[in-house]
């Protein structure tokens, strides 16, 4: 409870509204006693996701700031509901299990990149990082993600990706983390140009070492809302994707309707770093070279091609869907799978042939069937 910052009321709460079929409400009797029904130690899992042999280790419970970060920080970029607090526990006990498994397999997964100051100037910290982050840009989405998640392994910094599920009740209100030493976590998006921006975003906190917990990271918000630490790694993210393009975009005269709002320029730059259209504008905002009544309305223009683009793929799937049905055959559609860092495999893979991880293990945390292991023993 303390882990999870839920006080005794909340959780009589909770569990009380997992079912409105309960004739006899529970109560605190029934779950702060000597005893407790396992019915109801189920329901408290169902919050805490521990497993039940949690409640049930004779073991102290630890309390350390290096079990969790709930213990090391009392404040986050965002106020986290279940979701998030479930998604932040489960990737600090894979750190703290990469970890053992890394120090047991004699793995050096020390830091190698330096750790900079707010008081840095971001964009200087961009080139400078980019002589060891040196990402191959691929002009699809996915593979840019993969390679830049690639790059950070070779620098010893570990990328998990979750994906919660259409079907996921309550779904964790964030976007990204950062762990210390060397964890950075990221929510899969369906704008892949947003989690391209968080992995740059907490690559910032990891260079600065200052953990955090993001829910809406983005280059479109108002600057004069985030505090030092949000706006620095914003503006390193931003140098970071844009590179060379930067010198391109301050060069540009004043947007307005009389130049298109340079349309074609900014998508261009888009296609060329994967920074959304939208964010570009917003630079342009905060450089003051658009208004902020035009900003406004090209970022509306652009929000309704965004949800046209998404009725019609929504019409496409639901017309896929359609013909399935009348050909009398079901619909496939693989699970989406995270991506898998390298370096987090790469552990695995000598885990497993020092004996140090089963093969129902290795499957588990590489979400593989146990006939695929010896490709991913590989």
């Amino acid at each position: 409870m303390e882990l999870f910052g839920v006080t005794k009321n909340e959780l009589i709460s909770y569990l009380n509204g997992q079912s409105k079929k309960l004739k006899n409400p529970i109560s605190d009797r029934d779950i702060f006693s000597r005893e407790i029904k396992i019915s109801n130690l189920k329901k408290i899992d169902k919050l805490f996701n521990k497993g039940l042999n949690y409640y049930l280790d004779p073991k102290n419970i630890g309390k350390s700031k290096e079990e969790s970060i709930f213990f090391r920080k009392t404040s986050f970029n965002a106020k986290l509901n279940i979701g998030a607090k479930r998604i932040v526990n489960k990737f600090e006990e894979e750190k703290i299990s990469f970890s053992t498994l890394a120090k047991l397999s004699d793995l050096n997964i020390k830091r190698t990149l330096p750790v900079f100051k707010i008081s840095d100037n971001p964009k200087k910290v961009s080139s400078e990082i980019k002589k060891n982050i040196k990402v191959d840009f691929f002009s699809k989405k996915k593979d840019y993600l993969n390679a830049f998640i690639n790059v950070l392994a070779d620098n010893n910094v570990l990328v998990f990706e979750f994906i919660e599920h259409h079907n996921t009740t309550e779904k964790a209100n964030i976007e990204g983390f950062y762990l210390s030493p060397n964890v950075i976590v990221l929510k899969r998006s369906k704008y892949l140009s947003r989690e391209i921006f968080t992995l740059a975003h907490e690559l910032g906190h990891y260079l600065l070492n200052k953990e955090e917990i993001d829910d809406n990271v983005s280059d479109v918000v108002n600057f004069n809302e985030l505090n030092d630490i949000e706006r620095w790694c914003n503006d390193f993210a931003y140098y970071f994707l844009i590179g060379n393009f930067d010198d391109q975009l301050v060069k540009l005269e004043k947007a307005s309707v009389f130049n298109d709002f340079h349309d074609e320029i900014i998508e261009s730059i888009s296609n060329n770093t994967h920074l959304s259209t939208i964010s570009l504008y917003t630079r342009l905002l905060f450089n003051k070279q658009i208004s902020p009544n035009d900003y406004n309305d090209v970022k509306e223009n652009i929000l309704i091609k965004i949800k046209d683009w998404e009725d019609e793929k929504k019409r496409i799937q639901e017309i896929e869907k359609a013909k399935a049905i009348d050909e009398g055959r079901k619909q496939i559609i693989p699970p989406a799978k995270a991506i898998i860092s390298p370096l987090y495999k790469s552990t695995l893979q000598i885990a497993y042939n020092e004996g140090l991880v089963s093969e129902r293990e290795f499957c588990l945390k590489m979400n593989i069937k146990p006939e695929k292991l010896d490709k991913y023993l590989i």
